[in-house]
């Protein structure tokens, strides 16, 4: 079974917190909407969806990927680095618990988010910037050591997140957008994407991608590689640095 965290955006959606780029105006409505269609889409390409209990008093509660990072029945709640993050993990936890997954917790002084957990098969690329300090690091790599998967800390200074800037296909090469990274040439099999939001993409099987619908240009190269987009609109969301891969958690297997 494929399925997928969810969570709706909030009332106080607008003022969301934003790091790397200047504060836009967001339309509720419009918002609503691109986030029903998100996951329809999802939907429609053989995910369940698993709607997370709203949390209205968390601007940013809609970005439900960073409240945990999960391999195989295994669940990691996370201690996101914004402050203000923080409470929107308390019913993303309950959810996961109610799914049966076993549960562990990243701990003060620590701090990760889960949209900075690149995973590449057994290693996993973590960004270390705004959001996730070293004793996060260092906490991940220890609770997921046992699992036989290595975590590798990326410099990051340029993005919100990690995979903010770069994102794994599923034949495990990484598609980014160089600008937003430190150093492009530290990741293997690494093609350039030419538009910001075509680093970003959700892999739903093994030949479509969820791609974001102002990355018309990097979504036709996916295609030029054999894969097939599926295009989606966030353009709402995208003026809170939100991407593709940070509206859900998919839960495989």
């Amino acid at each position: 079974m494929q399925r997928a965290l969810v969570r709706r955006p909030g009332p106080l959606l607008s003022d969301g917190l934003v790091t790397h780029i200047s504060r836009q105006p967001v339309d509720p409505n419009l918002a609503a909407s691109q986030w029903q269609a998100y996951v329809a889409a999802l939907n429609a390409t053989g995910w369940t969806t698993v709607e997370v209990p709203a949390a209205d008093d968390c601007p940013d509660a809609v970005f439900i990927e960073d409240t945990m990072v999960v391999v195989d029945e295994f669940a990691i709640i996370t201690r996101p680095g914004a402050a203000q993050r923080r409470a929107e993990t308390i019913e993303a936890a309950r959810s996961i618990a109610n799914l049966g997954y076993r549960i562990a917790r990243i701990e003060t002084p620590a701090t990760l988010d889960g949209g900075d957990v690149l995973k590449v098969g057994t290693t996993w690329y973590v960004g270390r910037g705004g959001r996730t300090n070293a004793e996060g690091v260092a906490a991940l790599r220890q609770l997921v050591a046992p699992l036989g998967i290595s975590v590798i800390a990326v410099p990051m200074t340029k993005a919100l997140h990690l995979k903010s800037a770069i994102t794994a296909l599923p034949d495990g090469c990484l598609i980014g957008y160089e600008p937003l990274l430190d150093d492009a040439g530290f990741f293997p099999h690494f093609i350039s994407m030419p538009e910001e939001s075509g680093a970003h993409v959700v892999v739903l099987d093994d030949t479509r991608l969820l791609v974001a619908a102002s990355a018309d240009r990097s979504a036709q190269r996916l295609a030029d590689l054999g894969y097939e987009p599926v295009v989606v609109d966030i353009s709402e969301f995208e003026k809170l640095e939100g991407c593709v891969t940070c509206l859900s958690v998919r839960l495989r297997g």
